[in-house]
């Protein structure tokens, strides 16, 4: 999304820095492109929520006809309340559900996600439909820490255990219906049409197969220099395969794909306030100093992920700059190297000066939901949604200290 310097200016007179800004136009366009992904024989498109799960945007996806993918009990109950059907959420989690029978029972899917979660479904749904997830042995990623396949990640059932995953289904008697995979954050077209034929392979050993979801990780650009994924190339390349796969063995497959950045990190931004302007000499650095920093946009310090960085101010001098958040951290940096989080990158902007507005784009996916929070005891910042008419709506209220304090004994 973009802000004008007036936009900008009018987020923090009316809800303060730092403050989460989502434009629901652009989450509109990313929901619809996404429904647009090629596919052959039935699609469904999911949202990854844990990239964002405020209920406002929840809500928006939802009625525009999206399912949901959920990573965690609390993620289920937060997409039940935002009236999804159950039918629409599917849990796909690294630990065992300790509402296994709840929500099951209430209709939402399970993706079995080891040969435990997988035996321990079977004994208390005997029976009944399973969809798998496997590690194909294939990962993609812009760092190793957003790489979900391949032996050095832990996520599915791994592609040498396929045999196991049988037995135990077939021990509780439960038809695998649906195959799931998720490899990463890559935009490589072959990466993906690699993927797609080591799952259907798989799929070959799977008769009761209708369903294969190929995840999620499509790459946004946020940044100039970055490579965005072309989804219907991507998406033209997989209904090849599927098609391909369905006059061979006779099986038409339905498609699901799980978005998240792709649907959300463009359509958010960070407004923040410069707080501080420092430098360490001739030869060192020049650092603005931001009321945003860590524990609003993680992703720099945990993997040298790159936002761009925009000082609202008039012609003013340009200078090479690096800016820090206000927590007592020496990793609170939002402009390290690409990929590497202990190495310092300055940005050519226009010089900041205490008191500038400070935009941090590219902010809708995984910040405020997977920010640091309360670290320094910060509360966590608002929320705000633009609508179709320009009008700002608060989809959350600045946490109190109060707030903060509360689940805290005397």
């Amino acid at each position: 999304m973009s802000l004008t310097s007036v936009e900008a200016q009018h987020v923090r007179e009316r809800f303060g820095t730092p403050c989460y800004v989502y434009d629901r136009a652009a989450l509109e366009a990313a929901a619809r492109a996404a429904l647009g992904f090629p596919h052959a024989f039935g699609f469904t498109l999911r949202y990854a929520m844990k990239a964002n799960p405020n209920l406002a945007i929840l809500k928006l996806f939802r009625d525009l006809g999206l399912h949901l993918d959920a990573s965690s009990d609390p993620e289920v109950e937060r997409a039940l309340r935002a009236g999804f059907p159950p039918g629409h959420v599917q849990l796909t989690s690294q630990v065992p559900s300790r509402r296994l029978e709840e929500f099951v029972g209430r209709g939402v899917i399970y993706n079995a996600c080891s040969l435990h979660q997988l035996d321990r479904y079977g004994r208390t749904f005997p029976g009944h439909d399973v969809t798998i997830r496997v590690n194909p042995g294939l990962g993609s990623g812009s760092t190793k820490r957003t790489n979900t396949g391949g032996p050095a990640s832990s996520f599915g059932i791994w592609h040498a255990y396929l045999d196991d995953a049988k037995t135990l289904a077939a021990r509780h008697r439960l038809p695998i219906r649906g195959l799931h995979t998720h490899i990463g954050s890559g935009a490589d077209p072959a990466v993906w049409t690699r993927v797609a034929h080591l799952v259907l392979e798989i799929v070959e050993r799977l008769p009761d197969v209708t369903t294969v979801s190929l995840g999620g990780g499509f790459k946004v650009a946020r940044v100039p220099g970055e490579e965005a994924t072309d989804i219907v190339a991507i998406g033209s390349l997989v209904k090849e395969a599927f098609i391909a796969f369905q006059r061979q063995t006779g099986r038409a497959l339905r498609l699901e794909i799980e978005p998240g950045t792709y649907l959300v990190a463009n359509a958010g931004a960070v407004v923040a306030s410069c707080i501080d302007v420092v430098d360490t000499g001739p030869d060192g650095y020049l650092f603005a100093k931001l009321d945003a920093g860590m524990t609003e946009v993680t992703r720099p310090s945990l993997y040298g992920a790159q936002h761009p960085i925009t000082v609202v101010a008039a012609e003013r001098p340009r200078a090479r700059v690096v800016f820090v958040g206000p927590c007592c951290e020496s990793g609170d940096v939002l402009t390290p190297a690409p990929g590497d989080p202990e190495a310092l990158a300055p940005r050519e902007v226009p010089r900041p000066e205490i008191g500038d507005v400070v935009v941090v784009g590219g902010a809708g996916a995984y910040c405020a939901a997977m920010s640091t929070t309360n670290y320094n005891s910060y509360p966590q910042a608002p929320e705000v949604l633009r609508e179709l008419d320009g009008s700002l709506r608060l989809v959350r209220r600045r946490q109190s200290l109060d707030e903060m304090l509360a689940n805290e004994g005397e």
